[in-house]
């Protein structure tokens, strides 16, 4: 091993230290994926719990499952798990038992899809009504909003109270937080909308609340967009004041990533050069914040994600989709030779079909069959709209 692989893989191994007092054992982080896991009941299952079990054995310092829903009725999909008062207890302890060996943490990402919420098994409600092309919904109420910080409290009590290590909170990728941060999205007039303070208002009390239920070593992440990357929406300039706020709370790390589900809205790799897609977002964000950074979006090689943490753009690394192709890539990058997943190639790409064929690739790991798994985009896209439906009628019957 050459003394720039050790420099590299010794930086990289570095324990991080939170501002709670938790500490993550090295820099690399399964970052937040909806994993479509969940029984369509809002439950736990043994292949979401061996997902993570292999991730935690391939060395990853922490695993966020993305998508873990306050309530049944504003959910992103069908398979997301829901942290309500009729959840499997059992089923979750699992999970954190399982996802947490190796010394591993496992956070939910705790979220409320707002606009966003599955048509089939929601009534979508936003920060404001919303009537654009297949997205609509109602605007909230000034009570809907009031109530959110105890929902997210009770949901990071049950998390921890399940075992997890810590929790996310979701105001990322145009789900509800997002939107309220938005301009684009956000017309209010009241306490709740207007400059980005008045839009960060509830995010900043839905951080009091997890934090008074959690308790003062009990870690709190925060997913934030750099960028909307549409017109009208949130700015980078906007983001950064958005981290102003952040570093007058008590989060513990803030997750960089960007872009919204919205439909038309343009993907994270729109326009990027290769590499980190938010790298230089990030360094302004580190100048301005104590709270370690963590970015997320574009990193393939071992090099790439050494050097933004070298050259000051983050203190921790999320790997989504790398670390579906090879679980164990912790491991691998913290090695003498280290070694980078090898990235497919679609001669076609149907909207949406790249997303479900990683979605379909992660059910394949949950069951230990990945070496042959082997669907084409459009075989993945059926297999994987299939099963939404399927779960779709039985959301309804469990939580209509």
């Amino acid at each position: 091993m050459t003394k720039q692989q050790n420099d590299t893989a010794t930086l990289l191994g570095r324990p991080l230290a939170l501002p709670c007092g938790a500490q993550l054992k090295n820099r690399l982080i399964k970052a937040a994926m909806s994993d479509s896991l969940g029984d369509g009941e809002g439950n736990a299952t043994d292949a979401q719990a061996r997902l993570y079990e292999r991730w935690a054995q391939g060395g990853a310092a922490l695993s966020i499952i993305g998508e873990v829903q306050i309530s049944p009725h504003f959910p992103e999909k069908p398979g997301n798990l829901v942290l309500g008062p009729d959840a499997d207890m059992n089923a979750l302890k699992s999970l954190t038992r399982r996802g947490a060996v190796n010394g591993a943490q496992i956070w939910p990402q705790l979220g409320h899809a707002g606009a966003l919420s599955h048509q089939p098994i929601s009534h979508p409600k936003g920060p404001s009504p919303l009537n654009v092309d297949g997205l609509t919904c109602e605007g909230m109420t000034r009570a809907d909003i009031d109530a959110l910080p105890a929902a997210y409290a009770r949901a990071a009590t049950m998390a921890k109270d399940a075992g997890f290590g810590g929790v996310q909170i979701h105001a990322g990728h145009g789900f509800l937080f997002s939107q309220f941060l938005s301009p684009l999205f956000n017309h209010r007039s009241d306490a709740y909308g207007g400059t980005v303070a008045g839009r960060f208002r509830v995010i900043g009390a839905t951080i009091d609340a997890v934090r008074r239920a959690g308790g003062p070593a009990f870690p709190i992440g925060i997913r934030i967009n750099a960028t909307d990357k549409l017109v009208g929406g949130l700015t980078e300039e906007d983001a950064l004041e958005v981290v102003h706020l952040l570093n007058k709370t008590s989060v513990d790390l803030i997750d960089i990533s960007g872009g919204t589900y919205f439909p038309g809205a343009a993907s994270s790799s729109d326009g990027a050069a290769s590499g980190p897609y938010f790298l230089d977002f990030a360094k302004r964000a580190k100048a301005i914040t104590s709270i370690p950074i963590m970015l997320t979006g574009g990193f393939k090689t071992r090099d790439q994600a050494a050097s933004a943490i070298r050259n000051g753009g983050a203190d921790a690394i999320g790997l989504a989709r790398p670390m579906v192709l090879n679980p164990s890539l912790a491991i691998t990058w913290l090695g003498d030779s280290g070694g980078d997943p090898v990235f497919p190639r679609f001669s076609e790409t149907p909207p949406g079909g790249v997303t479900a064929w990683y979605s379909m690739r992660l059910t394949a790991l949950g069951h230990d069959t990945e070496d042959t798994f082997d669907l084409s985009l459009a075989d993945a896209l059926a297999a994987y709209d299939s099963r939404d439906a399927e779960r779709c009628i039985r959301w309804q019957k469990r939580f209509t």
